[in-house]
């Protein structure tokens, strides 16, 4: 392999590796946190429509490295994706139960 070839290689590497880890922070807090009220679903939808298509296309040239790093990043996307349509069900139901209540606060009497 020639050294401009090694170049090409680790800059795909480096893009790979920042693109796949990139999901990482909001799959993590979306976990931590158990609602996804901030995530764009339309957005994840397209994202894990595009992963699908680049996993296509490098299975099309043979490019393994296309294949896997898409593949791993169709992974979280597809992971935020699903937990955004599971905590949306979840933040739905409580904002409804707050407007049931008429958003009031509740407050703890004490006996006079």
């Amino acid at each position: 392999m020639a050294t401009s070839q090694i170049v090409v290689e680790v800059i795909g590497a480096g893009a790979a590796l920042c693109s796949t880890s990139s999901f990482v922070p909001q799959l993590i807090k979306l976990l931590k946190e158990r609602t996804a009220e901030a995530v764009s679903a339309p957005m994840y939808i397209v994202t894990v429509t595009a992963f699908s298509l680049w996993i296509a296309y490098g299975l099309m040239l043979g490019s393994w490295p296309l294949v896997i790093s898409n593949s791993l990043s169709l992974a979280l996307s597809g992971a935020i994706l699903l937990l955004k349509m599971r905590y949306q069900t979840k933040d739905e139901a409580r904002d409804a139960a707050g407007s049931a209540q008429g958003d009031r606060p509740t407050t703890a009497r004490t006996p006079a």
